[in-house]
């Protein structure tokens, strides 16, 4: 869907080249520039997922004539991906200023906590806490416990690197209409704040409230998961009154009194205690095959590795192992691009000959 867009990562950590990987997992051509002579990062591999269908190039960024070739790539690119602080980039030589005369139409993309301006802008941080100061933990954790971690997903994907991307192809879409090119700050507090809106046009309805446990979707008994008697979890969230009803008659408790108040919020708490007695009582798969096919909106908690074997991500094909490696394929999907599969993982400087051949070429 991307081919003919050439994008040009600077590496970094988390959010920013998991953007530039779903840019190269849509088709992108994409030229990760890499440490030369560098290590990964503290606990990432030497072959990184994250690096899958790119390109990679070595260069040393400290270095006069890597700086030349550098920006000789970023005119033959239209967007670029960098992740560092406010100010590192400007110091290297390599700001939006500097790039954008070599290539006016050039597509900036700053990946950051904080965003590029702000107080806190040239503060360390990380996913908890900009997904905190931003609100999107607010409603992670039960009433009366402080909000749980959240997987960096919240943060550095959701509010980072996908807003990123949105913002890249903005870009890219404006330039190629001849408005020139521009900076892209996608800060995560701007982008999980941003995700809120959809819990705050409940507040219209009074379907939320900040009163953490007494809001529609962190509060009530059918909006939860439950322990099993194996140690698995169920999940439960039959928000409306129909599928509600399916789950309670799968459960036997379509007669049940105690059930009957749905959205009655002083009955939650008793509500759940019933309902997770009642789970704990039979292995997770007992549950799977009572809920299965069912509208009562169930589903079991995996984690990734059991989730490659469920029939339903099964038939998508969405979980892979390649090179030993357990990743999941490309999305979204595309009529006219169907069984996409990710690129292979290149070595760190894998294509740094071919590249600088190509750009002496021309």
């Amino acid at each position: 869907m991307l081919e003919g867009l050439r994008v040009m990562e600077i590496e970094g950590l988390g959010p920013a080249p998991f953007a530039a990987m779903m840019l190269a997992d849509l088709g992108a051509d994409v030229i990760v520039v890499h440490r030369k002579n560098g290590r990964p990062a503290p606990g990432m591999p030497e072959r990184s997922i994250l690096d899958r269908g790119k390109r990679s190039i070595e260069l040393d960024l400290k270095d006069k004539d890597d700086l030349v070739r550098l920006k000789r790539l970023t005119k033959k690119s239209e967007a670029l991906i960098e992740g560092f602080r406010p100010g590192v980039m400007e110091r290297l030589g390599l700001g939006p200023d500097d790039l954008q005369q070599v290539n006016p139409d050039l597509v900036y993309g700053r990946m950051t906590g904080w965003g590029q301006s702000g107080p806190r802008a040239h503060t360390a941080g990380h996913d908890l806490n900009y997904v905190s100061l931003s609100g999107a933990a607010w409603y992670g954790g039960n009433a009366g416990d402080p909000p749980f971690t959240p997987p960096t997903l919240v943060g550095d994907i959701g509010g980072g690197a996908l807003y990123l991307v949105a913002g890249i192809l903005s870009g890219v879409m404006a330039a190629r209409a001849g408005r020139g090119g521009c900076v892209v700050d996608a800060a995560i507090v701007d982008g999980s704040a941003h995700m809120m809106n959809l819990l705050m046009a409940l507040c219209q309805t009074g379907g939320l409230s900040m009163d953490r446990g007494a809001s529609l979707l962190d509060g009530p008994h059918w909006s939860r998961c439950y322990a099993c008697a194996d140690g698995g979890f169920i999940s439960v969230q039959c928000l409306e009154p129909k599928f509600y009803a399916a789950f309670l008659a799968l459960m036997g408790l379509d007669e049940d009194p105690d059930f009957a108040a749905q959205f009655d919020a002083a009955q939650w708490p008793r509500q759940t205690a019933l309902l997770a007695g009642r789970f704990a009582l039979e292995p997770r798969n007992h549950w799977e095959a009572l809920f299965e096919g069912s509208d009562a909106c169930v589903a079991p908690a995996l984690d990734p590795l059991q989730a490659a074997t469920d029939p339903h991500m099964a038939a998508r094909n969405v979980w892979h192992e390649v090179d030993g490696a357990l990743q999941a394929a490309p999305a979204p999907r595309f009529s006219s691009c169907p069984d996409r599969m990710p690129g292979p993982v290149p070595q760190r400087g894998e294509h740094t000959r071919s590249v600088l051949d190509w750009l002496e070429s021309e």
